[in-house]
């Protein structure tokens, strides 16, 4: 525990007290309880997961649905694989990004506004939980010409009249960072955000929080922003001031967690300690007894196994919960990003855990002891999730070893083509000719090569700007099923490139064959059509939670 985040707060509170603390907290200020939406939207296309709290009242602010409640708070779960500030092949290699988090929210649906939503999140950081004031800056809106709005004077005044922040440590900031849009059109407005300062006191002496507010600083970061929807945007990018006005907040709970334990990540904290161990224990490896106790003399080594078991323990949560809402690993949509997450997962634990038979459905019951409370859905279908997580492994362990074995062949001479000049070329041509193990997988990947010669001259062309073949690249997905990000991730670990315009090339004339061989004529006198047999709603598939549906009615047959 880092000392210097001590402030007054109770380093002592549990996540899932923390989390119960601030549904409490709003619930006796009027608010409906409610719980997390699916992290599959239901029936919107725009997104492939829920990434965010505001998903599933998107109705509300676009008017076109309504609650039976005008006040709610909630923790929504959120998965977010992409995008600036949170790449999955980042993910394990810092200490505080997540491919799943759940973000805590307050919500007014035309009821109270600015005032009440400055005034609660001061009353729960500061006189609840005990942050101190003199380490929190809040930002503003400093208004947008283009837009035509003025600087947001009204919370910037409600800042300094309802809390202790003096006016250098509440910040106006750009539209960039303080004026949310949910698109180019539709509901919006400026957005005021709390920020903390961790630093320890020589630091914050020698350079003021406000100058890093916004800099990406990891110990100067955003707790809470709390958005206040009061336009709608028009197709010609001017703003019209909504007839009803809504509060809308959102809270990284992980974040919060670390913070109130006094932690400096995530990782640390009790939401992750157990998942940590659990992987810990299931390794093979004598010298992994736990996260902070790993018996590992090289630093380089004992930083890779504390990437892999943050990769895993990350992982773990998102596939379970990704599962438990209907998205199943498989090639297409949803269903390939679970998969390229479950096999990151698994291909880490292979390689350096010495975990070699499958184990991630085996975390699911840990996982379960620290979130099962708060996520029934998670405890109902404990052993459907396991089920899936275990075949998925087992059909990935088939051909993990030996895709991995071929990558391990093959980058030792694109590194040695990389590190030499052009005259050093035919001496590096005959050692890789000489490697036969090598050689038959090159013409493995160059099938459009006349001969062995001209594969070893298209691969050490490649290999000397630094880079793995587009052709060895695609082989690992085609053959071995390993998704592109994942070759990429293993190829950056070695300090190379990986050719992505050659294997982008193969991947569209493999689909340009896929389609070619789907395009036949079909004879619709011999196609039998469904022929409806009484009215009602359509069917909803909900084999993923039961065996048997008692009620379940004939809506169509096929015809014989």
């Amino acid at each position: 525990m880092n000392p210097h985040l001590q402030s007054s707060a109770d380093s002592s509170r549990s996540s899932e007290e923390i989390r119960q603390d601030f549904l409490q907290f709003f619930q006796a200020k009027g608010h409906e309880a409610v719980p997390s939406a699916s992290l599959v939207p239901e029936g919107d296309d725009t997104l492939l997961f829920t990434n965010a709290g505001m998903n599933q009242f998107k109705d509300v602010f676009l008017g076109t649905g309504q609650r039976p409640y005008s006040r709610a708070v909630d923790t929504q779960k959120c998965l977010r694989v992409s995008g600036k500030h949170n790449d999955l092949e980042e993910v394990g290699h810092d200490t505080y990004h997540h491919t799943f988090f759940e973000m805590l929210g307050n919500w007014s649906f035309g009821d109270y506004f600015k005032a009440e939503a400055i005034r609660w999140a001061w009353e729960l950081l500061v006189e609840r939980w005990g942050l101190a004031p003199e380490r929190l800056y809040a930002t503003v809106h400093e208004g947008d010409d283009d837009f035509g709005v003025s600087a947001d004077a009204e919370a910037y005044d409600l800042w300094h009249a309802q809390t202790s922040l003096p006016e250098e440590r509440i910040l106006y900031e750009p539209s960039k960072e303080n004026f949310w849009m949910m698109g180019d059109t539709g509901p919006c407005g400026p957005c005021s955000e709390l920020h903390v300062d961790l630093r320890p006191p020589e630091a914050r002496r020698e350079t003021p929080g406000r100058e890093l507010v916004n800099a990406d600083h990891p110990q100067v970061m955003e707790l809470w922003n709390l958005v206040f929807i009061q336009y709608n945007a028009h197709p010609d990018g001017s703003l019209e001031p909504l007839d009803d006005q809504h509060v809308d907040t959102g809270m990284g709970f992980e974040r919060m967690v670390a913070v109130l334990q006094g932690e400096e990540s995530t990782y640390d904290t009790d939401l992750f300690a157990p998942l940590l161990q659990a992987v810990a224990d299931l390794s093979p490896r004598a010298n992994i007894q736990g996260y902070d106790d790993l018996h590992i003399d090289d630093d380089d080594e004992r930083e890779q196994v504390r990437i892999a078991l943050r990769v895993v323990a990350d992982h773990i949560r998102t596939i379970a919960f990704a599962i438990s809402d209907g998205a199943m690993p498989s090639n297409e949509g949803r269903g390939y990003v679970i998969r390229r997450i479950l096999r990151r997962a698994v291909r880490y634990g292979y390689q350096t855990l010495g975990l070699e038979e499958p184990f991630l459905h085996r975390l699911v019951d840990p996982l379960l002891e620290k979130m099962g409370g708060q996520f029934d859905g998670l405890t109902e279908q404990q052993e459907f999730i396991e089920r899936a997580i275990q075949a998925e492994e087992e059909s990935f362990l088939e051909t993990l070893g030996t895709g991995i074995e071929f990558f391990e062949r093959v980058v030792p001479h694109v590194t040695r083509f990389q590190k030499t000049d052009g005259e050093e070329t035919d001496g590096l041509l005959g050692e890789l000719q000489q490697d036969a193990q090598a050689l038959d997988l090159l013409e493995k990947a160059y099938v459009d090569a006349d001969d062995s010669g001209t594969v070893l001259h298209r691969f050490a062309r490649t290999a000397r700007g630094g880079a793995l073949p587009g052709q060895i690249a695609f082989l690992l997905h085609d053959t071995y099923g390993f998704p592109i990000d994942l070759t990429r991730l293993m190829a950056r670990e070695r300090g190379l490139d990986v050719d992505m315009e050659g294997y982008e090339t193969l991947m569209d004339r493999q689909q340009e064959r896929a389609r070619a061989a789907s395009d036949f004529a079909v004879d619709q006198s011999s196609v039998h059509a469904w022929q409806p047999v009484s009215e009602g709603d359509a069917s909803v598939f909900v084999g993923y939670d039961r065996d048997v549906v008692d009620d379940a009615e004939i809506r169509a047959v096929r015809g014989g």
